[in-house]
């Protein structure tokens, strides 16, 4: 359910490993933090991602492009290499400490959003976090062992961080209504498909499969055991199985298939270009400065966390 509330605190458990240990969340009124510019660094510049980024970035309220860092185009001006027709006279760079440095000499309210890469994921948190910037966090097949020591480094140093496996509103709002349907259906089969077969089984695959297990539900009890290439692969524990495509021309799409006595219930997701994580990205930003509220806590979203810790993003009005 998306319910409008005031500002809540959020507390997660350390323990993400283990499937059966439920995240411990508890509310209570919160002061938002002031409405200053938000002065937005992004690494992976120049990523598909990067790019449209820096767009959305640039156009949006409340906040303000303050560095652009990749190890490509350098030197070349962040608003040229996103089409923008107007330069930004922001220079791509491959210094994040100096651009840190900058941010923090001024005072102002910053955010790191981080397009890179697994391997570098941890060094860049942590150097964000001693110029006293908040993290956005969205790589994809980010390690587990990583977020775990994300959540133990940004408890300590009292700095909010995101960890987001997806910034797509509309993605999370179907794995909230996967969860709910799992509880009132026993057959479950997800359908998808991706311009690149090494993207598969996706990550929002993964996610729902996840989402919809140990939840005391076991679907597709009727061939369960079957090894039958042609009948998928089965993800997670609890027998949810899925069936992905490679088509030129075919729009990335995922979708879950329940079925009962008498009647089939699909939820689809469709996404057409990156444009579709830009509204997710924005509400993370204004949302992850505000986890400095309050001391020694850190939000991560991430695979082995149910879909409805995600949804805070949306329950918080701006």
């Amino acid at each position: 359910m998306v319910c409008l509330c005031h500002p809540i605190r959020i507390r997660i458990c350390r323990n993400l490993a283990g499937r059966g240990n439920a995240a411990k969340v508890s509310c209570s009124m919160q002061t938002p933090p002031s409405q200053s510019t938000i002065k937005v660094v992004i690494i992976g510049a120049t990523k598909e991602i990067g790019r449209t980024a820096i767009l959305a970035v640039s156009k949006a309220r409340g906040m303000e492009l303050a560095g652009a860092i990749d190890s490509q185009c350098i030197g070349q001006d962040a608003g040229e290499i996103s089409g923008m027709e107007e330069a930004l006279e922001i220079p791509v760079l491959n210094d994040l400490t100096m651009v840190l440095g900058s941010i923090a000499q001024s005072r102002a309210t910053g955010v790191v959003v981080d397009f890179s890469d697994p391997s570098t994921v941890y060094d860049n948190v942590k150097q964000a976090a001693a110029f006293g910037l908040s993290s956005v966090v969205h790589v994809p097949k980010i390690e587990l062992d990583t977020v775990t020591e994300l959540s133990a480094f940004c408890e300590k140093a009292s700095m909010g961080c995101l960890v987001a496996p997806t910034l797509s509103i509309g993605s999370v709002l179907l794995q909230q209504a996967a969860i709910q349907a799992s509880f009132h259906y026993s057959n479950a089969e997800i359908v998808e498909s991706r311009p690149n077969p090494s993207d598969l089984p996706s990550q929002d695959a993964i996610q729902i499969a996840n989402n919809i297990s140990d939840l005391g539900q076991i679907y597709n009890r009727e061939d369960m055991e079957s090894s039958n290439p042609a009948r998928g692969q089965i993800l997670g524990e609890d027998g949810v199985r899925v069936h992905s495509m490679v088509l030129p021309g075919l729009a990335s799409s995922t979708s879950i298939n329940f079925s009962g006595p008498g009647e089939i219930y699909t939820l689809r997701h469709d996404v057409t270009n990156v444009q579709c994580l830009m509204p997710g990205l924005l509400l993370a930003i204004r949302r992850v400065i505000q986890l400095d509220l309050w001391p020694r806590e850190v939000l991560v979203m991430n695979n082995h966390l149910k879909v409805a810790r995600e949804l805070w993003l949306l329950n918080v009005p701006d």
